[in-house]
């Protein structure tokens, strides 16, 4: 099972400072844990901050010495910038395409970026594997739930399922109310494997 792991300082108490901290010793643990997708999503940080962190994650995945990749959210050129691996995007009108993603870091004697993208639809689906995505991102599976209330319903697993089968050869990531508990169904629908915020976080 491929595991996606996504940031949110959020989740931690404090002050800014305390929070990135406590979000760099995480990274290090899914680093050391091997989990291979690591994608660094604070988008209110101001772009020294995303930087700074990238850097510091970088630094964190050479020291653990194993596969895992880290990716910065719409951002390729903090990501060109700081030598990540790669870019995720979203399925918006208005976000850059893989293409020209791609073509930012040829422009500049980059390597191939990882590039992967979140789907909520069948059509996004389609348009993702026909520019030849690294991944897609599928969800929300199960329905959300914030402080007791649905703020998102999800697709089920048979939704899941038909992503999948129309993503054809592109792994598709289960998102969005994954645990540990559904993981199973998630791969037997079809999913490569599961991404999110807290199912991997480790308080």
């Amino acid at each position: 099972m491929l595991r996606y792991a996504i940031t949110s300082r959020a989740l931690y108490p404090g002050d800014n400072p305390a929070r990135q901290a406590a979000l760099l010793l995480q990274t290090s643990g899914w680093a050391a844990d091997g989990i291979e997708l690591i994608q660094l999503r604070e988008k209110d940080l101001p772009a020294a901050d995303i930087a700074s962190l990238a850097r510091a994650i970088l630094q964190l995945i050479e020291s653990a010495a194993n596969s895992t990749k880290l990716l910065i959210n719409s951002r390729p050129d903090i990501a060109i910038a700081t030598g990540a691996h790669g870019v995720h995007l979203t399925a918006a009108p208005n976000e850059l395409t893989p293409i020209q993603v791609r073509d930012l870091y040829g422009s500049v004697g980059r390597p191939e970026p990882i590039i992967t993208i979140s789907c909520h639809t069948l059509e996004e689906v389609q348009r993702a594997r026909d520019s030849r995505v690294d991944a897609i991102l599928f969800g929300p599976v199960f329905e959300k739930v914030v402080a007791g209330q649905t703020i998102a319903a999800g697709s089920g697993l048979d939704g899941l399922r038909t992503a999948c089968a129309s993503a054809r050869t592109i792994p598709v990531y289960a998102l969005g109310g994954v645990t540990q508990d559904n993981a199973a169904g998630c791969l037997e629908a079809g999913a490569a494997g599961v991404a999110g915020i807290r199912l991997f976080y480790k308080s």
